[in-house]
C-alpha cells in the first residue's frame, strides 16, 4: 500500500535485534511497566508465575489478588472497547480527509492478504501438523470442529468458546477429559496463532503505509514480538489490537497507524478467533493421541456426540403442564 500524505509523522528508530534479546531481562520491572516495555514485562510475568507455583499454598492470597486485578483490567478493556467505535469513526474520518477515498480500496488489500494467510494456516499448516503428528483424518477433524469454529466466529472470544471446544474434542472426537481439560483452557490462554498472524501482517501493512523500511532485523523483531505478544493476549474480543500497539512501537512505528485497520478488525477478529480455537483442538488431539487418551472409534464415527433434536409430543406436553399447574395450586 503506497499513500501520499502531506502529514508528517515522526518515528523512532527500530531497536536492533541483539538489543531486543539483551533487554528481555529487565533491570527494573517497575520501570518496564511504566515505559510499556512488553518483552521485559512478559519475562518478569513468567518468572513471577513460576515462583508463585513453587511457593505453593502460601502464595494463594497473592494469586487471588492477581486474578482479581486481571478481572478489573478486563472490565476496563471492555469499557474502552465499547467506546472504540466512536473513536474509530473519528480516526477513519481524519484518515479519509487526509488520504482520500482510495484508502478504502487499498485497505481491501490488507483484508485479503490477512484472510488468505489465516485460511492457509487453518487448512494448510494446522491440518498438515495434525496428519503428521497424529495420523488423524483432517477431513473428519474439520467436520467435528465446525460447531466450535462457528461459535468462535460469532463471539470472537477464545475464552467464551472453551465449553464448546471441550465438548467438540471430548464428545465428538473421543479425547479423554483428563487431557482436554488441561490443553483447551491452556491453549485458549497462550495459543493465539491467528492473532500472531494478524499482528505480523498488520505491522508490515502499517510500515508500508508510513513508508518505513523494516529490514531483516525489523522483520525478525516483528516475528518475535508477534509470537510473544499473542501469548500475552487475553481471549476476549478486540484485545489483539491492544497488544498490536506494543508490537508496532517496538519496531519504531507510529501507534496511530492502528486506526487505519480498526474499522475492519471486528470481522478479522472473528476469523482469527476461529483459527485460534482450531489450533487448540489440533494440539489437543495430537497430545491425546500421543498419550493414548483418544478413542479412535469415537473419532471415526461421524455421528458421535451430535446433539439430537428432542421430539416432544404436544399432547404429552399439555398433560405434563396441567399436572405441574395442579401441583402448584395444591
Amino acid at each position: 500500500m503506497e499513500l501520499q500524505s502531506t502529514s508528517q509523522f515522526s518515528t523512532n528508530a527500530a531497536t536492533p535485534l541483539t538489543d531486543v534479546f539483551i533487554n528481555i531481562i529487565p533491570t527494573n520491572p517497575v520501570k518496564a511497566m511504566a515505559n510499556g516495555d512488553m518483552l521485559p514485562l512478559i519475562f518478569f510475568s513468567i518468572l513471577t508465575g513460576i515462583s508463585l507455583l513453587m511457593v505453593g499454598r502460601k502464595a494463594a492470597p497473592l494469586i487471588e489478588g492477581v486474578e482479581v486485578a486481571n478481572e478489573v483490567m478486563m472490565k476496563m478493556v471492555n469499557i474502552i472497547m465499547s467506546i472504540a467505535p466512536y473513536a474509530v469513526f473519528a480516526l477513519i474520518a481524519k484518515a479519509m480527509a487526509e488520504l482520500g477515498l482510495e484508502l478504502l480500496t487499498q485497505l481491501a488489500g490488507y483484508v485479503l492478504v490477512l484472510v488468505a494467510a489465516l485460511l492457509l494456516h487453518l487448512f494448510g499448516t494446522l491440518m498438515f501438523l495434525l496428519k503428521l503428528f497424529s495420523g488423524l483424518s483432517p477431513k473428519m477433524f474439520l467436520q467435528k470442529i465446525r460447531d466450535a469454529q462457528v461459535f468462535a466466529f460469532s463471539t470472537a472470544s477464545s475464552n467464551a468458546t472453551i465449553p464448546v471446544t471441550l465438548r467438540s474434542v471430548t464428545k465428538r472426537m473421543g479425547v479423554d477429559n483428563s487431557v482436554a481439560s488441561f490443553t483447551v483452557p491452556f491453549g485458549a490462554t497462550i495459543n493465539m496463532d491467528g492473532t500472531a498472524i494478524m499482528q505480523g501482517v498488520a505491522t508490515v501493512f502499517i510500515a508500508n503505509v508510513y513508508g518505513v523500511e523494516l529490514g531483516l532485523s525489523g522483520y525478525l523483531t516483528v516475528i518475535l514480538m508477534s509470537v510473544l505478544a499473542s501469548i500475552g493476549t487475553a481471549g476476549v474480543p478486540g484485545v489483539g489490537l491492544i497488544m498490536l500497539s506494543m508490537v508496532v512501537v517496538q519496531v519504531g512505528l507510529p501507534v496511530e497507524g492502528i486506526g487505519l485497520i480498526l474499522g475492519v478488525d471486528r470481522l478479522l477478529d472473528m476469523i482469527r478467533t476461529s483459527v485460534n480455537v482450531t489450533g487448540d483442538a489440533v494440539v489437543t488431539c495430537v497430545v491425546a493421541k500421543s498419550e493414548k487418551e483418544l478413542d479412535m472409534s469415537v473419532f471415526r464415527d461421524s455421528k458421535a456426540g451430535e446433539v439430537e433434536e428432542l421430539d416432544i409430543d404436544e399432547e404429552e406436553e399439555e398433560e405434563l403442564a396441567e399436572i405441574i399447574h395442579k401441583t402448584e395450586e395444591g
